[in-house]
C-alpha cells in the first residue's frame, strides 16, 4: 500500500483552461476533494498549486482535475530497480517513490524489476527518486542507462547465481553427509566417532558452514540485516535471521556447550548450509525463468534488422538502421526483413506480416502499398521509401505498448500489496512466538525444538511467490497476446475484459470491410451481364463517388470511351457509350424518364429487404439492370458474434448509417441491439444506455468518429487497421482487421486471470498451510516438526512453481472459428 507524506504541496500543469470561469471551476473541483486545504490556479501559466494532507493523495488531486474536465499534464518516468526479491520489497520501493515530493503515483513490477512513476510534466525528479530508492535499501537508475541491456543482465545474474550455487553445494555436501548420514545410517555415525571424533566433526562443519554463509550466502546478510535494522525486513532478512540463528546456536554448542541447558547440546550446521544452497537454487531457477518471461519482447526486438541497403547519392550502401531517415529508399531483397515502415516504389512480393498482425498468410505487396518494418519479404525484391523510422515505426510502438502492459498493475494486485507489505514483520513475530511457546510448553530439552521450529517458520514464509504471482502472468500473457496480434495498451484491461457483459461494435470498417463492392447485378431479358457492366462502369468512371468506384472495380478489361456525360443532381448520371445512351440512377430517375421498372420490381424489393439501396441502369430507353453496391460484412463477423453469445456476452451495433441497412446487417449477424443514424456524440449516449441496461461495456471501432466512444467505454477495443486517433483512445488494439482477434483478447484475458488466481492460491495457500506445520502446531498430536532444510526447499519450490505456471501462457493458441466463418 503506497503512503504519502502529509501536508504536501503539488504543482501541476493543467490543460483545457481558456478563461476565468475555467479557473473557478478548477479551483472549486480541487477544494472539494477531501484533504485539500488550498488550491491556487494560474490561468497565464496554466498551472495549479495544491496543498493537501491525509486522506488526500496526489492521485486524488489528479483524479479531481480529470473529473472536472481539465486533466493535468502527466508524464511517466521508468526506472530499473535492482535488489528486489519479494513482494515486501515491492511495497517498500513503491512507498519510497510515492513519498518523494512531486511524485503523483508509483507502480513497481517485481518480475520486470522496473518502477513507473507518474510526475507532473516537465519536472525531472529522477535524482530524488533514485535517492529515495537507495535510502530504502535498493538500487535504481533510469531505464536504458544500465551498462548492459536488461536481458543480458538477467542472463549474467543467472550465471553468477549458478556459480555461487555450485560452490555452496560443494561445501555443504560434506556437512550434510557428516551430520545426517549418521542419523540415516548409524554405522556411519560410529565410524565418524571412532576415526574423527564428534568435536572435530563439529569444528569441520563450523568451518565449512561459515564459508557457505559468508561466501556464496553473503548477499542475504548484506541486504537482509540492514533492512531489518531499518525496521523494514524483507525476504533476505528472514533467511539471514533463520540461518544465523541455526549457525549461532550450533557455534555455541561446539565451542561453549556449558552455556546451554543439559540435553540441548546439538548442532544444526547442516540446516544453515543446506538452507543457503536451496535458496540459491531457487534464485537461480527464478532468474532463468524471469528471463523467459520476457521472450515476447525479446522476439519483437529481434525483428529489427541491424543494417539496411539504402540508395543515396546515386549509389547503394549498407547503413545502420539508426542512420536511416524519412524519405530514404531502402532495398529489400528476397527473404530479408523490412527495415522501416514505408511505401513500395517498385517491385512485387508477398510479405509475411504474422508477427505484427497474427495473420499466418503472406500479403501481396506492389507499388503504392504500405509495408511495415520487421515483417519478412517473400520471393520478390522491393524498393521501399521510408515513411517512419526509429522510434516512430509500428514495431517500436508495439514494443512500447507491450512493455507498458507488462509493467501494469491489475486491481487484483492491490490485495496482494496490502498483505505482503506487512507480511514479513508478522512472520518474524510468529517465529518469536513459536520459540517462546516451545520453551514454555515443550518437554525438556525444549531449546533445540524451539530453535528448529523458529528457523523453519522464518524460512518457509518468504513471500517470493506472492510477489511473482501476478506480474509474471501479466508479462507472459501480454507478450503472447502481442504475438497473436492483440496489444493490451493498458495492462488493467486484462482484468476488466473479464467483467464485460456487452460488446458494442461500430459497423463500417469493423463489422464490415469498410469498402463498398458490387454485390448484385441482375439484367432484364435481352441484355448480357458483362456488356451491361462495361457500359455502366464506363459512365460511373467519371464519378468520384465510392459507389461508382465499386462498380468500376468490378468491371473487367478496358472500358469504352464515352460522350456527352452529364450528372442529374439528386437522380443519377447519363452518357453516350459506344453509341448507346446509358442512364444510371435511383428509381426516381427511371420514373422521370418513363421507364417501366416492373421487370425488376421483385428483385429490387428483395435487395431493399437486405438493407441494400438498389440502383437502376437503362440502355437506349429500356430498363437493363438493377444494381446493388454495399459494404460487405467481414467473413468472421457472424462467427465472432455467435462466439460472444456462447460466452454469455450480449452484442450491439452502433452506427451512423441509415436504419434500414443497419437493421438488415444486425439481423444477418444475430446482433442483439442496434442504434443507427447516430453522430459521434450520439455513440457515447448510446453506450450510456447500454451500460445502464447490461453493465460493463466494451466498444470496438476503427475510425476517428469512434474515438469518443472508445475512450468512454469501460473497455475500448480499436481495430489496428484504423486511425491513430482511434488507437490512442483504446485500451486494447487488434493489429489485424479480423474480428477473431476480439475472441483472442477475451480468451487470453480469461487464461491470464485464471493463471494469476492459480498462482495466488498457491502462494497464499502454501503459507497458510505450512506456517502452522513449521511452527510445530501438529507436533503434540502427530509428532510433525518440519526440518528447516525441507522448509527452504519448499519455499524455493513455491517460487519456481509460480514462474513455471506463468510460463505456460507462452503456448496459448488463438481462437479458431467454425469453418463456415
Amino acid at each position: 500500500m503506497m503512503t504519502h507524506p502529509t501536508d504536501q504541496t503539488l504543482r501541476l500543469p493543467i490543460t483545457g483552461m481558456s478563461c476565468a470561469a475555467c479557473v473557478g471551476r478548477v479551483e472549486k473541483a480541487l477544494r472539494a476533494a477531501p484533504g485539500v486545504t488550498r488550491a491556487d490556479v494560474n490561468l497565464a501559466l496554466e498551472t495549479a498549486e495544491v496543498a493537501f494532507s491525509t486522506p488526500a493523495t496526489p492521485e486524488d488531486v489528479v483524479t479531481a482535475l480529470d473529473r472536472a474536465g481539465y486533466p493535468a499534464r502527466v508524464e511517466t518516468l521508468e526506472l530499473a530497480v535492482e535488489g528486489m526479491t519479494c513482494a515486501s520489497c515491492v511495497g517498500r520501493v513503491e512507498a519510497a517513490l510515492a513519498a518523494v515530493p512531486g511524485a503523483i503515483a508509483a507502480q513497481v513490477n517485481l518480475a520486470s524489476e522496473t518502477a513507473q512513476v507518474d510526475l507532473p510534466e516537465g519536472q525531472d525528479l529522477s535524482a530524488d527518486l533514485i535517492k529515495a530508492v537507495a535510502a530504502a535499501g535498493y538500487e535504481a537508475h533510469r531505464k536504458g542507462e544500465t551498462i548492459a541491456p536488461p536481458l543480458d543482465r538477467k542472463a549474467a545474474e543467472a550465471e553468477a547465481l549458478t556459480r555461487k550455487l555450485l560452490l555452496a553445494a560443494a561445501l555443504a555436501l560434506p556437512v550434510f553427509v557428516a551430520e545426517m548420514g549418521g542419523h540415516l545410517y548409524p554405522p556411519f555415525h560410529h565410524w565418524i566417532m571412532a576415526n574423527i571424533g564428534m568435536q572435530t566433526s563439529w569444528m569441520l562443519q563450523f568451518v565449512l558452514t561459515a564459508i557457505v554463509l559468508f561466501g556464496p550466502g553473503r548477499q542475504f546478510y548484506q541486504k537482509g540485516l540492514p533492512a531489518l535494522l531499518r525496521g523494514a525486513p524483507d525476504m533476505n532478512s528472514l533467511v539471514a535471521l533463520g540461518t544465523l540463528a541455526a549457525f549461532g546456536y550450533s557455534t555455541v554448542a561446539t565451542f561453549a556447550p556449558a552455556i546451554l541447558p543439559a540435553g540441548s547440546v546439538n548442532v544444526y550446521f547442516e540446516s544453515a548450509a543446506v538452507i543457503v544452497v536451496l535458496i540459491l537454487l531457487g534464485r537461480a531457477l527464478e532468474a532463468r525463468a524471469k528471463g523467459r518471461t520476457g521472450a515476447a519482447i525479446r522476439a519483437l526486438v529481434g525483428l529489427r534488422p541491424s543494417t539496411a541497403r539504402v540508395e543515396r547519392d546515386g549509389a547503394t550502401q549498407d547503413l545502420p538502421i539508426a542512420e536511416i531517415v524519412v524519405g530514404d529508399v531502402v532495398l529489400t531483397r528476397p527473404g530479408e526483413r523490412l527495415a522501416v515502415d514505408g511505401e513500395v516504389l517498385t517491385g512485387d512480393s508477398n510479405v509475411d506480416e504474422s508477427m505484427i498482425t497474427g495473420e499466418p498468410l503472406p500479403v501481396a505487396k506492389t507499388a503504392g502499398d504500405r509495408v511495415t518494418g520487421g515483417t519478412v519479404n517473400g520471393a520478390g525484391a522491393l524498393r521501399v521509401q521510408a515513411t517512419h523510422v526509429g522510434a516512430d515505426t509500428m514495431l517500436s510502438q508495439i514494443i512500447r505498448m507491450v512493455e507498458a502492459a507488462q509493467g501494469a498493475k491489475l486491481p487484483i494486485q492491490a490485495l496482494v500489496d496490502r498483505v505482503t507489505l506487512r507480511f514479513v514483520p508478522v512472520v518474524i513475530a510468529v517465529a518469536v512466538l513459536t520459540v517462546l511457546a516451545w520453551l514454555a510448553f515443550a518437554p525438556a530439552p525444549a531449546l533445540g525444538h524451539a530453535l528448529v521450529a523458529g528457523v523453519a517458520v522464518l524460512i518457509i514464509a518468504c513471500p517470493c511467490a506472492m510477489g511473482l504471482a501476478t506480474p509474471t502472468s501479466i508479462m507472459v500473457g501480454t507478450g503472447r497476446a502481442a504475438e497473436l496480434g492483440v496489444l493490451f495498451r493498458k495492462g488493467d484491461a486484462l482484468q476488466r475484459l473479464q467483467e464485460v457483459k456487452i460488446v458494442a461494435f461500430d459497423k463500417t470498417g469493423t463489422l464490415t470491410m469498410g469498402k463498398p463492392v458490387l454485390t448484385d447485378l441482375e439484367v432484364t431479358e435481352g441484355f448480357e451481364r458483362t456488356e451491361v457492366l462495361r457500359l455502366v462502369a464506363a459512365v460511373e468512371a467519371q464519378s468520384e463517388h465510392p459507389i461508382a468506384a465499386a462498380i468500376v472495380a468490378a468491371a473487367e478489361g478496358p472500358l469504352p470511351e464515352i460522350e456527352k456525360f452529364g450528372a442529374i443532381p439528386g437522380y443519377g448520371v447519363a452518357a453516350t457509350v459506344a453509341g448507346h445512351r446509358v442512364m444510371v440512377g435511383a428509381d426516381r430517375l427511371m420514373v422521370r424518364r418513363k421507364i417501366d421498372l416492373a421487370p425488376l420490381a421483385s428483385s429490387a424489393a428483395a435487395l431493399g429487404a437486405e438493407g441494400k439501396t438498389p440502383l437502376y441502369a437503362a440502355i437506349d430507353g429500356k430498363l437493363a439492370a438493377v444494381i446493388a453496391v454495399s459494404d460487405p460484412v467481414k467473413p468472421s463477423s457472424a462467427a465472432v458474434i455467435q462466439a460472444l453469445h456462447s460466452r454469455g456476452i450480449k452484442t450491439a451495433m452502433i452506427t451512423g448509417d441509415n436504419a434500414a441497412p443497419a437493421a438488415a446487417i444486425a439481423r444477418s449477424l444475430g446482433i442483439d441491439h442496434v442504434a443507427a443514424e447516430v453522430l459521434p456524440q450520439g455513440k457515447v449516449e448510446a453506450l450510456e444506455g447500454l451500460r445502464a441496461s447490461h453493465g460493463t461495456l466494451a466498444f470496438v471501432g476503427d475510425g476517428i468518429n469512434d474515438a469518443p466512444a472508445l475512450a468512454h467505454a469501460d473497455l475500448g477495443i480499436a481495430i489496428g487497421t484504423g486511425t491513430d486517433v482511434a488507437i490512442e483512445s483504446a485500451d486494447l488494439v487488434l493489429m489485424s482487421g479480423d474480428l477473431t482477434a476480439v475472441l483472442n483478447g477475451f480468451d487470453l484475458s480469461a487464461k491470464v486471470m485464471r493463471n494469476i488466481k492459480q498462482n495466488l492460491f498457491w502462494a497464499f495457500g502454501y503459507n497458510v498451510a505450512l506456517i502452522p506445520v513449521a511452527a510445530g502446531l501438529f507436533y503434540p498430536w502427530f509428532g510433525w516438526q518440519l526440518s528447516p532444510m525441507l522448509a527452504a526447499g519448499a519455499m524455493s519450490l513455491s517460487s519456481v512453481f509460480v514462474l513455471s505456471n506463468a510460463l505456460r501462457l507462452r503456448f496459448v493458441s488463438g481462437s479458431h472459428l467454425p469453418k463456415e466463418a
